[in-house]
């Protein structure tokens, strides 16, 4: 058997310098508020592993990620493990065995978290989730009230946290997202006075930290972040905190040929070349994650120049005008998602023209594309 190992032709590089500056300066704008560190979706598809190591000695209460499978993968890290939303009942055994933090989004769900404590011995930590305004996960404030008091009778269930979610905090000064802060410092309030305390009180999640000052101010004491560590921003909304892209997405010129006035380029016949132009092909598709909406109106960096994309983008390859480059040779390197030449191409940027927002378009990159993290 050949056991070479052959390199990917689209590859991504993550400046881990950079996102440690994120979490940093993220943490500096909130403080005295600690971070909880998101890293569901394999921390948006950069690398769940290397994201974790690069934020191993920072200071932040606990790793929050989306289910029981995410969470097994960072028990060695000496940190906390939250899962954030919901639990299946086949899932709260493993979870409590392996002492992962748990939310309560419903009765019932407390109720066999209790038992199954109650059965290993164990107190559980759990977080009380409240849906303000999300509609999707968590007990509605006009009941939270009487099942946080249910809840907190539970032996083997510990109250360690209370959350809820914002929907809209891209938009600044939204009446519907300041109505939800103020509805839950209520709540955190006459939960108190039933002697109700919580350790973590959090609410603001990346949007709320660069648009609404008031959730990571008194009483809430923490913030999540996820796609804020990556550097990016909602396409809405202020940019308060200053964060770095840490994410390039290069690959390969993988063809060039002079084709003639005339020629059709790729399915659709989208593209009709105007005159005799020197054209390139690069190794990514959308299986790689480049939206088809960068078909005739998106770029790419080849040694320094911008060179436009041509027709429609299809699974594997992608064509692109080559005439702005001196002397391009099969293997250069080719920018995607990144700057070189005095040119940008950023992930908002593709968002923009797919009329998505960056979340989408970072967790789009294929199962191919490689991940490699660096830290000079």
């Amino acid at each position: 058997m050949n056991n070479m190992k052959i390199s990917s032709r689209v590859w991504v590089e993550v400046d881990g310098k950079a996102l440690l500056s994120n979490f940093r300066n993220i943490h500096k704008s909130v403080s005295p508020c600690s971070v909880i560190v998101v890293m569901k979706a394999n921390a948006y598809g950069l690398g769940v592993r290397d994201f974790a190591n690069v934020l191993k000695e920072e200071n932040f209460p606990v790793l929050a990620v989306a289910e029981l499978r995410e969470a097994m993968e960072l028990l060695d890290f000496g940190h906390e493990v939250m899962i954030l939303g919901s639990v299946l009942p086949e899932e709260i055994a493993c979870a409590v065995e392996h002492d992962i933090v748990l939310p309560l989004s419903n009765l019932e769900m407390a109720k066999r978290i209790n038992a199954e404590g109650k059965r290993c011995k164990k107190v559980v930590k759990c977080h009380f989730v409240v849906d303000s305004g999300m509609g999707r996960l968590g007990f509605l404030l006009d009941n939270a009230f009487e099942n946080a008091v249910e809840i907190s009778k539970m032996k083997n269930i510990k109250l360690d946290g209370i959350y809820s979610h914002f929907p809209i905090a891209y938009k600044p000064g939204s009446e519907f997202t300041n109505s939800q802060i103020k509805k839950v410092c209520k709540l955190i309030a006459d939960l108190a006075t039933a002697g109700i305390h919580f350790k973590w009180r959090h609410i603001a999640n990346s949007d709320g930290i660069n648009n609404f000052p008031e959730s990571y101010m008194a009483p809430f004491n923490a913030v999540r972040t996820g796609i804020g560590l990556h550097g990016t921003y909602d396409l809405e909304g202020n940019k308060r905190v200053d964060l770095k892209p840490i994410a390039t997405l290069k690959t390969r010129l993988t063809e060039i040929r002079e084709l003639p006035a005339g020629t059709s380029i790729g399915y659709g016949q989208t593209y009709v070349l105007p005159r005799k132009t020197l054209v390139g092909v690069i190794s990514a598709g959308y299986a790689d994650g480049l939206p088809l909406a960068l078909s005739n109106r998106g770029s790419v960096i080849v040694n320094g120049c911008l060179c436009p994309i041509l027709g429609r983008v299809s699974m594997d390859y992608t064509t692109i005008s080559l005439e702005q480059v001196a002397n391009p040779q099969l293997g250069d390197e080719v920018i995607c998602i990144g700057e070189a030449g005095g040119y940008k191409i950023a992930l908002e940027d593709w968002a923009c023209l797919k009329n998505t927002h960056p979340y989408d378009i970072i967790c789009s990159f294929g199962g191919r594309v490689e991940r490699f993290f660096y830290n000079d």
